[in-house]
């Protein structure tokens, strides 16, 4: 076949296929376009998902006539010489304009800084006209119209107006992060206009993740503030009990370059793996500042993403500096679940408040006058705690539950046996009551806590188990009778596949012929557990690994595993000191603010909130 050369057109329509990949793509490279230029104001505007029009007004530098005859040919670029590896701006490779004018109507209307006059060019389906005077300001005006409608079968492959209009608010909301001293205008028939003033001062990128994510992020957030070998890490990462169901809340900047790439969302993922199950993920949004001859950005058209010179290094900054982050917050857990207990609270239905103020109830035989009926409350076993001063009965209505006379747990942190008010001045507080054999209440000086008991010692005997990993392995329990555990052949080979790495956690297991394993020895810090719900878990962990990774591997999964095993069940009846021995110890324990899959451990309410559901305040 003979070889030809293909038209430009053609040439740069096939960029566009890289480039210009949906609506998103030509706002996110004409907003590197403003910033590169220098602009402090930014408008954007939308319309029908960007399908239609996308225009982007700045007040930057400028063009000047030819800058603007250069600007829509393949490769002109005012921001690269001839070094790849010294690369300070967003834009570099000269191809979006190109690309956008070859399958869409743009315009451009620029005027230089100090000129007095402007000019305007256009590109149609990749035929350029020359340019011509225009009135304009100082900075440019970039109108893309009628997208692919040079390419009518890209046009196909668009989502929704909706779908491609969420598309470009991530894109522009990533922008917007990553740049606080730039004011952002975002408007158009497609969503709602917002503001984004432009922010000064240390704290600009703080107060622009609230403008953008939410006071909310930066109450439940870790300031993250690390450097190593002359790479700086700074940001802002959430606790592991504030998270989200995908990782599309986790923003990633290099010099100023907002990227998605795997390796970096798998060292984040690294450093939250004993905090969070693999369904949920963090809130972040963070920044790295490296040497620009350190890292390639030059890897695809669309400039996502990256390549790290020394990507251990990187890897390492990343998981250290949030794994930092999260053991200095010790058992600080999210706010967002008291938060929602009072937002239930003041949704409930006010008809039962107002039958009691005004005395009319659907049943009357509860309440009488306006109030609840005088009857013998000592007998109800719902009758409120009773205080612990008192001589008088426990308010326990329950009797296999012991009267609830609060003493101090024999921890060496409680200083003076039965002082309930220093346990009460304790970030956990003294407990007060046990509801459903599940929840521990307890009173601090200005609220109340609520515990999961279960999701709470699950994190205690996994941080147990993982310092005696550390220090000296764990020890195995012999059963004095072995347990017999019949399971399906494939899960039986691949348990005994990897039965030295499980002996590592005192878990002993051999072959008791075809479907069946003999359970030796148990981890002896969990004491009598479920041999049966235990090896299942396990095996469902292995088969989602693959057979070829080892159990040594997954070190932190296999004991996450055995700790929930290990745990106080829900349903089991504490006494009154094993709830103050579970609030020292949680007190005593870093991460202990959220279970071993991210859900908080506790919730609290400040007695100031409580107090303005009862309006006393």
């Amino acid at each position: 076949m003979t070889v030809r050369r293909l038209s430009d057109n053609i040439v740069n329509q096939i960029a566009a296929g890289e480039v210009i990949e949906r609506p998103a793509s030509v706002v996110r490279e004409l907003l590197d376009n403003a910033i590169d230029a220098g602009s402090t104001r930014i408008e954007v505007v939308t319309s029908n998902g960007g399908k239609s029009l996308v225009l982007i007004t700045d007040n930057g530098a400028g063009m000047s006539h030819d800058d603007l005859q250069l600007a829509v040919e393949r490769h002109c670029t005012s921001k690269l010489i001839d070094d790849l590896s010294a690369i300070n701006s967003l834009g570099f490779r000269g191809e979006a304009l190109p690309s956008i004018g070859s399958v869409a109507r743009l315009s451009m209307r620029s005027r230089l800084r100090g000129q007095e006059t402007g000019w305007e060019i256009r590109v149609e389906g990749g035929q350029i006209f020359p340019p011509k005077p225009a009135a304009l300001t100082e900075g440019t005006v970039v109108e893309v119209a009628d997208l692919f409608y040079a390419t009518p079968a890209r046009l196909k492959f668009l989502k929704t107006d909706r779908a491609e209009a969420n598309s470009i608010t991530d894109v522009v909301k990533r922008t917007i992060l990553g740049h606080p001293h730039i004011h952002f205008s975002v408007s158009g028939n497609d969503r709602q206009s917002s503001e984004y003033p432009a922010l000064i001062g240390e704290d600009a990128s703080t107060k622009r993740m609230a403008q953008v994510l939410g006071e909310e992020f930066i109450e439940n957030g870790l300031l993250i503030d690390a450097e190593r070998e002359g790479v700086l890490l700074k940001g802002v990462s959430s606790l592991p009990t504030y998270n989200r169901g995908n990782a599309l809340h986790q923003f990633f900047y290099v010099n100023g370059r907002s990227i998605k790439d795997k390796q970096i969302t798998g060292a984040i993922r690294g450093a939250y793996m004993d905090f969070l199950s693999r369904y949920r993920h963090p809130v972040c949004c963070l920044f790295l500042e490296i040497d620009p001859a350190l890292v390639d950005v030059n890897v695809h058209p669309a400039k996502s993403e990256v390549r790290f010179r020394d990507s251990g290094l990187v890897r390492g900054l990343i998981v250290g500096a949030l794994r930092e982050a999260i053991a200095s917050a010790g058992h600080r857990s999210s706010n967002e679940g008291g938060r929602d207990m009072l937002g239930a609270f003041q949704l409930q239905d006010t008809s039962v408040q107002s039958s009691v103020q005004t005395g009319h109830s659907s049943n009357p035989s509860r309440y009488q006058g306006g109030g609840i009926q005088n009857h013998n409350w000592q007998q109800s076993p719902f009758r409120p705690v009773q205080d612990v001063s008192s001589n008088s009965p426990s308010g326990f209505g329950e009797s296999p539950q012991q009267g609830f006379d609060v003493t101090a747990a024999p921890s060496a942190d409680i200083r003076e046996a039965g002082d309930v008010h220093y346990q009460q001045a304790l970030p956990l507080g003294a407990a007060r009551a046990q509801l459903h054999e599940n929840y521990i209440i307890t009173q601090t000086d200005d609220g109340l806590v609520i515990v999961d008991q279960h999701a709470a010692h699950e994190r205690l005997v996994y941080e147990k188990m993982k310092a005696q990993m550390a220090r000296d392995g764990i020890n195995g329990q012999m059963l004095l009778i072995p347990d017999i555990v019949e399971l399906p052949e494939e899960d039986v080979n691949r348990l005994l596949d990897h039965a030295d790495g499980l002996q590592k956690f005192g878990l002993s297991i051999e072959s008791f012929g075809p479907g069946a394993v003999a359970v030796r020895e148990t981890p002896a810090i969990l004491g009598e557990i479920d041999s049966h719900a235990l090896l299942q878990d396990l095996v469902d962990e292995i088969g989602e690994w693959g057979s070829s990774d080892l159990v040594s591997e997954k070190v932190d999964y296999v004991a996450a595993t055995m700790s929930c095993h290990g745990s106080i069940r829900s349903g089991r009846r504490l006494k009154p000191q094993e709830m103050d021995q579970l609030l020292r110890d949680m007190e005593a324990t870093p991460n202990s603010g959220q279970c071993n899959h991210g859900r908080p451990t506790y919730v609290e309410l400040k007695l100031k909130d409580i107090e303005r559901l009862f309006g006393r305040s």
